[in-house]
């Protein structure tokens, strides 16, 4: 993010608001924005007692309120009592795994909750820009080994990919809606598998790594020949600012996808860079679903974002990797906390992009 980006946000007469906030990419979107500055506040659910937002104490830290998405009377009143100018809604149920489990609740939480957060802008009128954050599993993924691009077709095979896709019509719909009755520009970003210091959810690979590695006990992998355009969580970020920065001056482009350079690494590949950096010489036990309920190959084509904005990733897949392992070694053996170690890559990630 350069100086004169950062000047045009800090301009803005408002808030910026960030749902899901104590999520992973939502704290570490919070810590982006308060260390440059920028005013922000918060609206998510409690946040889980091992989240990087608990490590970091970030409890009060900004302007927050703990409230589900799906409550509409409540996001209304949070909305319309905030006012702000800049929406950047990621709150979400983000696991593929999960949403096997209870669809009706990725459904809700991801549709429905979308549908609150626009509804409530557009009545508001205050709000300017909405930024969505969708993934990049909302394109049709026959196994092609494709980099999709914007403009490819859009399909679920899974509940959270489905809903997401949803999402993605819901958006189509309101910016219809804006045509006829006006309202705040509607952004959608699709962005690579974000790693990064503090995530600790289950079923993701590096978390679940630094669960076996702090524990010496055994590596379960599954699917190590499966692709992900796996990207440092910051990288992304940068790109939404950017994103946002470019509307408010005017840019009409609406949709944008933002992952890693080069080819995508597979899971096994991540599990001896990881391994590698920690050196960790745990035992690891590769295998593969039966009825393999995930994409196994999966790239993006940021090209437009590049064009657009002239953004490219800061630091390559294996960097991202190494930068995550050596956040969870900073932090655990306490030789930085966990809001000084975020604010060194913060730093860091700032200074390569000038």
């Amino acid at each position: 993010m350069d100086p004169i980006l950062l000047s045009h946000i800090k301009k803005i007469n408002g808030p910026i608001l960030v749902t899901g906030h104590t999520g992973f990419k939502g704290t570490w979107l919070t810590m982006l924005l308060e260390q440059f500055g920028i005013e922000v506040t918060g609206l998510s659910l409690q946040p889980e007692p091992e989240s990087l937002y608990s490590r970091s104490s970030r409890l009060g830290k900004i302007n927050e309120a703990f409230i589900d998405v799906r409550d509409s009377d409540a996001i209304f009143k949070f909305i319309e009592g905030h006012k702000p100018k800049i929406i950047i809604h990621l709150a979400a149920q983000p696991l593929v795994l999960d949403s096997y489990k209870d669809p009706k609740y990725s459904f809700d939480v991801n549709v429905n909750g979308t549908v609150n957060i626009l509804d409530a802008a557009f009545k508001v009128r205050s709000t300017e820009v909405v930024l969505v954050s969708t993934t990049d599993k909302v394109y049709e993924n026959n196994g092609s080994n494709k980099s999709f691009s914007e403009k490819d077709p859009l399909k679920g095979k899974d509940p959270y990919s489905a809903s997401k896709v949803a999402v993605e019509n819901v958006i189509f719909a309101w910016r219809e809606i804006k045509k006829l009755n006006g309202g705040p520009r509607l952004l959608t970003v699709r962005s690579g598998n974000v790693i990064g210091g503090g995530d600790f959810s289950n079923d993701r690979l590096i978390p679940d790594l630094i669960r076996s590695f702090t524990s010496n006990s055994e590596m379960q992998v599954r699917n190590p020949n499966s692709t992900r355009p796996w990207q440092h969580v910051l990288d992304p970020l940068f790109g939404y600012m950017s994103m946002i920065d470019k509307s408010l001056k005017g840019n009409d482009t609406e949709i944008l996808n933002f992952g890693p350079n080069g080819k995508s690494l597979t899971v096994k590949e991540v599990v001896r860079i990881a391994s590698d950096q920690w050196e960790c010489k745990n035992k690891i036990k590769f295998h593969s679903e039966r009825g393999q309920t995930e994409a196994i190959t999966l790239k993006l084509d940021s090209k437009k974002a590049k064009k657009v904005l002239n953004w490219k990733p800061r630091w390559s897949q294996e960097e991202a990797i190494i930068e995550t392992i050596n956040w969870w070694s900073d932090v655990l053996s306490k030789k930085y906390t966990a809001n000084e170690r975020c604010s060194y890559d913060i730093n860091k990630l700032f200074h390569s992009a000038q």
